[in-house]
């Protein structure tokens, strides 16, 4: 279908990183393209010929009545209540995700292996596209990991190197608009309240995720964990003999990876699964990742750390990975930055960035690996609609106070009052002009020898940072400033 663009009227709505791939994919096949993006700065740079509206949306919607495009392609930022995709519905324009473009310009020998959850996502695309490597795949962690799957697409359909399987990585956002991928394995990860702002209602952002599953061609790996991606599984339209693969830190059952004592093991693809499973890697192939165990855990290695290298695993197993090459993925596996990464220690007491914790199950898990009552947390943001109340009533033992920052902090605060109301706060004022640097020194007062001060926001970062990379930059800069002055 993608040959049928050529010539033809298609509107890019949002100019950021995703925007402008789809924008350069579809001048590349001939498309007669139109973008438009509120922010005019972002109309720089764009490719010769494609047209610009950085107007109000009452513009872009009017010009769509008297000539409606005949395809919308949506950025992921973009809600389905926005002026300009209510429009595109009304006039039944179909709108398509940066991903579905990709996957209707990629060649078909293309193994796909999509991965999604509320968290994870992207240490899981990590491990896979190592283990891929490892198996001798040309192969590339894309999507919302960071690179478009349209620029990955595109360099192999104008000579570059050729792809033989893509670890793709998609939110929420993403999957809404996307219609007709169809991967080799997939999985949700694990699933809870987070973007309910842009959704509108948890049963809708559990929708969206639970698309990632759709016309799957061999397997759909589900977290054994969670009942509610079993259930998304047996939901799914898939392809005829497309199977359900779980993935459990127990021992794994016929059909499922697990653990058998400190071996990852394969009892779904394992020819003798009946009576054996597949060593695939051991903790030690993990333990070069960080992450404490949790108080109390059997295993040696963080459990959200094991269980997002089972999935890989799966996926991996599922294209046909040989298990020599999973271990092998995982030892070669380096995590990205502001993932529990710590930053220094000053005066006994360590810092660790953890700012890609931007919803409560993220922050879950980090607190989850403090020991009790050690833990200054740095917390709040852009709170998304979630409730906090559940983060803090469950993990209050594992603080000894809390630093809230955020231009609203009442998510935070408010929950810190209901639930854990003896635990010392200190609310940064968020007029502030140096948030983190306020933060920190404020934690630095608040913590003793054998402490952690712990960023994990629990929350988004737009409301006072670029990105959640910008705001752990901020936090390790305040961090070796301490440092100096030490």
């Amino acid at each position: 279908m993608i040959d049928a663009l050529r010539g033809r009227d298609v509107l890019v709505a949002g100019l950021g990183v995703s925007g402008r791939a789809a924008v350069e994919a579809l001048v590349e096949v001939g498309a007669r393209v139109t973008a438009v993006d509120a922010d005019p700065a972002r109309a720089d740079g764009v490719p010769p010929g494609v047209r610009v509206l950085t107007g109000s949306p009452a513009m872009v919607t009017e010009g769509m009545a008297a000539h409606p495009p005949e395809l919308v392609v949506a950025s992921p930022g973009w809600r389905p209540s926005s002026p300009v995709l209510r429009a595109a519905s009304e006039h039944r324009v179909p709108v398509w995700s940066e991903v579905e473009l990709a996957w209707q310009m990629c060649a078909p020998d293309v193994r796909w292996l999509t991965i999604t959850g509320t968290n994870g996502k992207t240490t899981t695309v990590g491990m896979l596209e190592q283990m891929l490597l490892a198996r001798g795949w040309r192969a590339q962690a894309v999507g919302n990991v960071g690179t478009p799957i349209t620029t990955t697409v595109l360099a192999a359909r104008a000579g570059g190197d050729p792809i033989d399987a893509l670890a793709v990585e998609l939110s929420s956002f993403q999957l809404h608009y996307t219609h007709s991928l169809s991967p080799v394995a997939s999985v949700c990860l694990n699933i809870d309240a987070d973007h309910l702002d842009w959704h509108g209602s948890m049963d809708a952002y559990a929708g969206a995720k639970a698309r990632v599953y759709s016309r799957t061609r061999r397997a759909c790996v589900y977290n054994a964990a969670d009942p509610r991606t079993r259930q998304m599984v047996e939901e799914a339209d898939v392809i005829e003999g497309a199977r359900a693969v779980g993935f459990t830190l127990g021992m794994p059952a016929i059909g499922q990876v697990g653990m058998v004592e400190d071996l990852l093991a394969d009892r779904a693809f394992a020819p003798d699964r009946q009576t054996h499973a597949a060593e695939l890697a051991t903790l030690e192939d993990l333990r070069h990742l960080g992450g404490a165990a949790s108080p109390g855990s059997t295993l040696e290695v963080a459990p959200h750390i094991v269980a997002n290298a089972l999935a890989a695993a799966a996926l991996a197993r599922a294209a046909g990975v040989e298990p020599e090459a999973i271990g092998a993925g995982l030892r070669a596996y380096r995590p990205g930055a502001h993932r529990m990464s710590e930053v220094a220690e000053v005066g006994g007491v360590r810092y660790v960035d953890d700012s890609k914790a931007t919803n409560a199950h993220a922050a879950a898990a980090a607190l989850a690996a403090m020991e009790p009552g050690r833990t200054i947390w740095i917390a709040g943001g852009l709170a998304k609609g979630a409730e906090l109340g559940g983060l803090v009533a469950a993990h209050a033992d594992r603080l000894r106070a809390v630093v809230v920052i955020g231009r609203d902090p009442e998510p935070v605060a408010g929950a810190l009052r209901r639930h854990a109301p003896d635990i010392p706060r200190l609310v940064v004022p968020a007029g502030e002009t140096d948030v983190m640097e306020t933060a920190v020194e404020a934690a630095r007062g608040l913590a003793h020898p054998g402490d952690v001060v712990l960023l994990a926001p629990a929350c988004a970062s737009m409301d006072q940072f670029d990105s959640y990379a910008a705001r752990g930059d901020a936090f390790a800069a305040a961090v070796r400033s301490l440092e100096e002055r030490s």
